[in-house]
């Protein structure tokens, strides 16, 4: 570790190159008369806070050499004379580079060793306005940002707890980027704790420009055949405020609004806050709602296409299924275009301009609908089923469950095209198989608490029950 020389002058000269004074528009630099000794400060333009450097400044502008005295330190100078409470005293190099591109305010001062830190930076940012992927009818609206010290904040205002600790890391051996552990730490699983922090800790990429999906991908494990997610992500403030109550860990990456709870199950995913935001009836109610439609649409479509594909499989009173319209296209290769098809209006839709947006739902209901059934591309009764899949998909509220729930459907349907009543069992065995071996992120297991068994867990987790002391 390089440290800070004595000679303020060959100060002054490494920082204006390494930090890029000159080079970089902007990286601003600006020379000070401090009691009469020569200082300079540094700071990115963007980060660092107007309002607070100008008073500083004034201020120190405004101090006799009687005052500064015969001062050596640096910490004694930030004890003195900076009155912001963000500031601390550093002699390295390396630490002091990194904070300045952090947003920190870097100040030397002639014949005083070590180097001023002040942190009065303030991040651009929008509005804590709520997240499009987490509506609620009623209860809060406020929603997790870019920045990562407002989320802490939002954290803080639903716990007000001296137990609530938010641990402080750093990833990436070149973006440095802010990761922040939130737990309460007489409820947490110290074992697990232990567990995330040292995953933390072992992440050995140079940067993490994709946020917490870059930290996710640098510590799940390695199985890339599998497409259940490991990870729950929220962008609610209220629903990981309910995690950090309950025991979770709460992973939070500056420049994203989405934090990561930990550790994860697979029935973590059937809860979402609507339910919490009605009585408890109406709350088991819409989440086994949810939870039947959702299973359905993994089958619905594989279970169809193995009952209409050989006549007279089908009891008499459901023969209205067995007869589907003929079409250009044989049902399977209908069925897989479809699917197709819905996943590229959704990545379409996705770069359509607001303004445009009517205009295009228009096209794309026409396309798939009206156009393609009378010029006889797709039968009626595929794009009845396809549009159930297509809601059943938005029901749920994480995407990456939808979408691991749409690959397996899709190989489900592909294996039993192949292998008819044989293929649908062995492909249903397959994905419970591969549920079953679903390694987790953290925790006990992908199935808990169904696998270890714990009744009063997965009873939570299947029905609403009404707030009590326990329960958040």
């Amino acid at each position: 570790m390089e440290e800070l020389s004595l000679d303020y002058q060959e100060n002054v000269r490494w920082f204006n190159e390494t930090l890029g004074v000159g080079r970089s528009c902007d990286m601003v630099s600006r020379d000070l008369s401090i009691g009469g000794r020569r200082a300079r400060i540094w700071v990115v333009d963007g980060f660092g806070g107007d309002a607070v450097l100008e008073r500083m400044g004034s201020f120190w502008l405004g101090l006799a050499p009687a005052e500064v005295g015969v001062l050596t330190e640096m910490q004694t100078f930030i004890d003195r004379f900076v009155t912001f409470m963000e500031a601390n005293a550093s002699t390295s190099r390396d630490d002091i580079v990194t904070s300045v591109l952090l947003g920190k305010t870097l100040l030397l001062v002639e014949g005083v060793r070590g180097a001023a830190l002040i942190d009065c930076k303030e991040y651009p940012g929008r509005g804590v306005q709520e997240p499009p992927d987490g509506k609620v009818l009623r209860g809060a609206h406020d929603g997790f940002i870019e920045a990562v010290v407002p989320n802490m904040a939002l954290l803080r205002r639903r716990i007000r707890d001296p137990h609530l600790t938010m641990e402080g890391l750093k990833a990436g051996t070149r973006s440095h980027t802010d990761v922040v552990l939130c737990y309460l730490d007489d409820k947490v699983d110290r074992e697990l704790l232990a567990e995330v922090r040292e995953k933390l800790s072992a992440i050995q990429v140079r940067s993490l420009c994709m946020s917490q999906e870059s930290v996710a991908e640098a510590i799940r494990p390695k199985q890339w055949y599998n497409p259940f997610p490991k990870v729950r992500y929220t962008e609610r403030p209220d629903t990981a405020a309910a995690s950090v109550m309950e025991g979770s860990i709460v992973v939070m990456v500056d420049t994203s609004p989405s934090v990561m709870l930990l550790p994860t199950t697979f029935f973590d995913f059937t809860q979402e806050a609507n339910e919490f935001y009605f009585p408890p009836l109406v709350g088991s109610y819409l989440r086994l709602l949810r939870i039947v439609v959702f299973l359905i649409s993994l089958f619905i479509t594989p279970a169809w296409y193995l009952m209409v594909s050989e006549p007279g499989r089908l009891p008499e009173w459901l023969e209205f299924l067995s007869s589907p319209e003929p079409a250009s296209l044989g049902l399977l290769w209908q069925l897989l275009v479809v699917e197709f098809l819905i996943d590229v209006l959704k990545l379409a839709s996705l770069n359509t301009p607001d303004s445009l947006s009517n205009s295009f739902s228009m096209l794309g209901a026409l396309i798939l609908g009206d156009f393609a059934v009378q010029a006889g591309w797709l039968g009626p009764e595929v794009l009845v089923y396809m549009a159930f899949v297509s809601v059943a998909g938005f029901a749920q509220p994480s995407y990456e469950l939808g979408y691991a729930f749409k690959l397996l459907r899709l190989a489900l349907l592909l294996v039993t095209a192949a292998f008819d009543v044989w293929g649908f069992f062995l492909g249903t065995a397959g994905i419970l198989v591969l549920l079953a071996t679903t390694k987790p992120m953290v925790g006990k297991g992908y199935l808990y608490p169904l696998i270890p068994f714990n009744g009063k867990a997965l009873r939570r987790l299947l029905f609403r029950e009404p707030i009590s002391r326990d329960n958040t």
